[in-house]
């Protein structure tokens, strides 16, 4: 089977690789990215705009690589009661269209960070910049900082993917 992700980002592979390993670990997975458009602002602002960019991926993924399945994986921002907050949000759609949607945890964003994300910055551009660091969007990313590597990028994308494929192993509630 094949599976196309919507970015070149090794991250996003490798967790849309895991997460299938995971749910159906005999099949015979390959799992390719392809640079796709989201279609949504570089920094979506909402969670909103992040599933819209999500699903927009998946679908053209899917169609561009030929794949069983399409994986989108896109991260946004998200105020809740004056916090801010990124989480990434997958869609996985099949060859007939059926959809699965799930997200990775929430984690605050660091006041330094949003402040840089106003005026313009994407959000690991400014994490880079607050943290030190150099593309840790394709590393560990925010919850790799924020956690000192407890937590990484791969693996809270991996568990939203897991997520997501839970509409194809209950078809019947969905």
């Amino acid at each position: 089977m094949r599976i196309a992700v919507g970015s070149l980002n090794p991250v996003k592979i490798a967790a849309a690789s895991a997460g299938f390993a995971a749910v159906w670990p005999g099949e015979d997975w390959r799992c390719d990215g392809c640079p796709v458009r989201s279609g949504v602002p570089d920094q979506p602002m909402s969670n909103i705009e992040s599933v819209r960019g999500a699903r927009n991926r998946a679908v053209l993924a899917r169609d561009v690589l030929q794949a069983d399945y399409g994986v989108g994986i896109e991260s946004g921002l998200e105020e809740i009661d004056g916090i801010w907050f990124s989480t990434g949000w997958v869609v996985i759609v099949d060859t007939v269209g059926l959809e699965g949607v799930s997200s990775s945890m929430f984690r605050p964003v660091p006041l330094p960070s949003m402040e840089l994300v106003r005026q313009g910055m994407e959000l690991g551009a400014a994490n880079d910049v607050v943290f030190g660091k150099t593309n840790s969007k394709q590393a560990n990313g925010l919850i790799g900082l924020l956690t000192n590597d407890i937590l990484t990028r791969e693996g809270v994308f991996r568990d939203a993917v897991i997520g997501a494929l839970a509409r194809f192993l209950h078809p019947e509630l969905f």
